[in-house]
């Protein structure tokens, strides 16, 4: 799947998602209080979304070892210009946003919290910023006991991350896993996602948070580009 397309169509899917959506209760400033400079966009996740240019492996060089592997938020940032941000008013409430992309590969709902992952970011999360979490590619890894979480375990652990984000007064926003790239039948780009992609839903309308359905979308995008792909 070509990275550049799959990032293209997120982003044009973040902004009709995002400018759809009703904005958050705003609480007044204090006299002492500061307006943020930025609004930060944390990223939680596994390698389908992380970032393999920021000592992903330590001590190697990314393009001789990991290049042309391509995390969507990788290339996210510069989708967030000015111009962009124009359209997500109701929702980012500063001038500039930073996406900060936490996400690690191999990591299920359950390990990127065992191992603190998620914790350093629940200390630095401050008033406003977002929280965009996308797992389940290693959740249903059953294969995999060291990464692999029950479907119940997939969504508390999805609760305990909104849950805590709304803490802070940030704001969560769920992904369902983004297309793998099987099963292909008669030309068309088929779900291999079955309840690890339902639990998400499930979550984000229990406790009305905003959601992105990127594996339909990303499957239907795929499935209208095999022509031109082909040709």
């Amino acid at each position: 799947m070509d990275i550049k397309i799959l990032t293209y169509c997120l982003a044009v899917l973040c902004l009709l998602n995002f400018s759809s959506c009703n904005s958050n209760k705003q609480q007044e400033n204090t006299e002492e209080e500061k307006e943020p400079a930025f609004t930060t966009i944390y990223l939680i996740g596994d390698s389908t979304m992380t970032d393999y240019t920021i000592d992903y492996d330590i001590g190697k060089d990314y393009m001789k070892t990991r290049y042309p592997k391509t995390g969507w938020g990788q290339v996210f940032q510069p989708f967030l210009s000015s111009d962009s941000l124009k359209q997500l008013t109701n929702l980012i409430k500063t001038d500039s946003a930073l996406v900060d992309d936490r996400a690690k590969g191999g990591r299920s709902t359950r390990t990127f919290f065992q191992e603190g992952r998620w914790r350093a970011v629940y200390e630095n999360l401050k008033k406003d910023d977002i929280v965009i979490m996308q797992f389940g590619h290693n959740d249903a890894s059953k294969d995999q006991t060291d990464r692999y979480v029950n479907i119940e375990g997939y969504k508390e652990f999805l609760r305990l991350y909104v849950s805590q984000t709304r803490e802070k007064g940030a704001i969560p926003i769920i992904l369902t896993p983004v297309a793998r790239n099987y099963p292909w039948k008669d030309g068309v780009l088929n779900d291999v996602h079955g309840d690890y992609d339902k639990a998400p839903k499930d979550v984000a309308k229990e406790l009305q948070v905003l959601l992105i359905d990127l594996n339909k979308k990303s499957r239907d995008f795929f499935t209208k580009k095999v022509p031109t792909f082909c040709d």
